[in-house]
Order: structure tokens, then C-alpha cells, then sequence
């Protein structure tokens, strides 16, 4: 493993990452997906936005079923994490930064 000036630990190409967010994420996903921390986590700062915009925003204006649809992608989300192994999950969402699904 080499490392940036900053001296923090850089994976190269084809080398297992040190450590994987895949379990957190995933549980974050399910137990609290309809508010988008997970995207958050994950650095995707715009859909977890979105999440909470639609959970939050319009939850008094559809009583509550847009927090209902989101915690549904939350849920969805979690679940294709958690199935992922380490190394296609820090490919797929930490170094290409897929957002949705």
C-alpha cells in the first residue's frame, strides 16, 4: 500500500481496500434509509439530500408516505449492500460513487 503526501494510506490498483463501510452503510440503509444518512456516509451528498427532502418535506403534505417511499429505497438499497462482497462494494460505491442502487 503506498501513501499521498498527506501520509494517509492509499489503496493501488488490485489491492484490498484496508476497510470497507459496506456493513455500516448497509445497516444505516435499513434502519434509517428514509432520512438518506446512508448517502451521506458514503459521501453522496446530493441524493442524500434529495432523501431527506422527499422524507421530511412532504411527509405533511402526503402524510408521511413520501418518508414511506424513501425508507422502501433505504431498504431496498441496504439489503444490495449488504449482499455485495468488500471488494465489489468499495469498487461500486466508494470508488465509482454509483448513487442509486
Amino acid at each position: 500500500m503506498s501513501t499521498e503526501p498527506g501520509g494517509q494510506p492509499v489503496a493501488t490498483p488490485g489491492e484490498q481496500p484496508t476497510e470497507s463501510k459496506r456493513v455500516l452503510v448497509g445497516v444505516l440503509a435499513i434502519l434509517l434509509g428514509g432520512l438518506g444518512v446512508h448517502k451521506f456516509v458514503l459521501g453522496l451528498t446530493v441524493p442524500g439530500i434529495i432523501m431527506l427532502i422527499v422524507s421530511l418535506i412532504t411527509a405533511p403534505v402526503t402524510c408521511g408516505a413520501g418518508y414511506g417511499i424513501m425508507g422502501t429505497v433505504g431498504l431496498i438499497e441496504g439489503i444490495i449492500y449488504l449482499t455485495k462482497s468488500d471488494e465489489e462494494f468499495h469498487r461500486i460505491y466508494e470508488v465509482e460513487k454509483k448513487a442509486w442502487f
